[in-house]
């Protein structure tokens, strides 16, 4: 077997002579700077990688302390939110308080303001003069009777006031004030010279006109005289045309059975004298009244005068003297005018148709002129 031949390794000092030989010189010389760059090139790498690292590390540490910070930011915004929501209740809590000591406030505000007006009325009232507050109280008193006046149509409220008016100016001796009374006087005399209404007492004689309507006589069913079976038995003898009385009442002491006669024949008399009738009528309409429409005759008659009585309260006296027209033609037309009852009952309505007129009560202007004249001269 043949041993293979290696050759010796090479002696440095062999190696050296060869890369000192001028041969080797240049391929050593470039392998020597091929070998710095790799060296400087991986110095380079290794400082730009340790500087990643660094820089990585930096890095996560910088985001970790922002995630710390973002978390303890949340933390502290859920804090402040949770107690933002608690100061909103509060306020909430705290606005309708206010609200409502705001309108408690107004409500006394108003009151103060009301007082206040009315304390400035009675401070202004008190530093009146005794003049100025006689005036304001007659006028007051006029204008308050001017108005009872139209209310009631009666003349009696404000020809009061006058008086008293003037009964209260006498007792102030003020040149100011002789104007005013001489205006008073005036209207007083003007109010008590008008005829004024009197509407309680024409309501009071149409009430006893209604309520005599059921007993007035028609002239359909006259009414009845007193029987001839009460009449006395020398009164019945007299209308029937016997003897005088002391013969009659001799004769009756002669024969007892004649007064029975006597009487009877009297009756018979008087029914006798009553089958006849002689009467003028101008309605001939009025006698062919039934029976049973004298009712509605009776009841239309009341409605008649009701209706003028309403008329004459509520001042209307058009329609009040149209009722009362007609209830008088009823009267006049159905009713026995011969009787003193209806005769009574007519003379009433034609009072009433002729006082139920509209009279206006004249106004004091010269009153109330001459009080505010007298004001304004102040």
């Amino acid at each position: 077997m043949t041993d293979t031949l290696v050759p010796p390794p090479a002696q440095p000092n062999e190696a050296h002579a060869a890369a000192t030989s001028p041969a080797a010189a240049p391929v050593v010389a470039a392998v020597q700077g091929h070998g710095r760059w790799i060296a400087a090139g991986a110095s380079v790498l290794a400082a730009l990688a340790a500087a990643a690292l660094v820089l990585a590390w930096n890095t996560q540490q910088r985001v970790k302390s922002l995630e710390a910070e973002l978390v303890k930011r949340q933390q502290d915004s859920g804090s402040q939110a949770t107690e933002a929501r608690t100061l909103a209740r509060q306020a909430e809590l705290t606005a309708r308080e206010t609200a409502a000591k705001q309108a408690l406030l107004e409500v006394r505000v108003a009151e103060t303001t009301l007082q206040r007006t009315q304390l400035e009325e009675l401070i202004q009232s008190l530093s009146r003069s005794r003049d100025e507050n006689v005036l304001a109280d007659v006028e007051t008193a006029i204008r308050v009777a001017v108005q009872q006046s139209a209310i009631t149509g009666s003349a009696e409220p404000l020809v009061l006031t006058l008086k008293q008016a003037d009964e209260r100016l006498a007792r102030y001796n003020q040149p100011r004030l002789e104007r005013v009374r001489r205006a008073v006087a005036q209207d007083l005399e003007r109010t008590r010279s008008a005829g004024v209404t009197d509407i309680a007492q024409l309501t009071i004689r149409l009430d006893e006109v209604i309520r005599q309507v059921d007993d007035l006589p028609l002239l359909s069913a006259p009414e009845r005289r007193v029987p001839a079976r009460v009449v006395p038995v020398a009164a019945a003898a007299s209308v029937a045309g016997s003897a005088s009385a002391p013969a009659a009442a001799a004769s009756a002491g002669a024969w007892p059975w004649v007064a029975p006669w006597r009487e009877f024949g009297a009756v018979v008399w008087h029914e006798v004298r009553n089958l006849v009738r002689v009467t003028r009528i101008d309605a001939p309409e009025a006698m062919l009244l039934a029976p049973e429409q004298a009712f509605f005759l009776r009841e239309n008659l009341k409605l008649r005068l009701l209706n003028a009585r309403l008329a004459l309260l509520s001042r209307q006296f058009d329609t009040a003297q149209s009722d009362l027209r007609d209830a008088q033609a009823a009267l006049d037309r159905y009713f026995d005018r011969s009787t003193r009852r209806v005769a009574a009952a007519s003379d009433l309505v034609r009072g009433v148709t002729a006082q139920a007129r509209l009279v206006n009560v004249p106004r004091p202007d010269a009153t109330l002129a001459a009080i505010a004249t007298a004001s304004a001269g102040r």
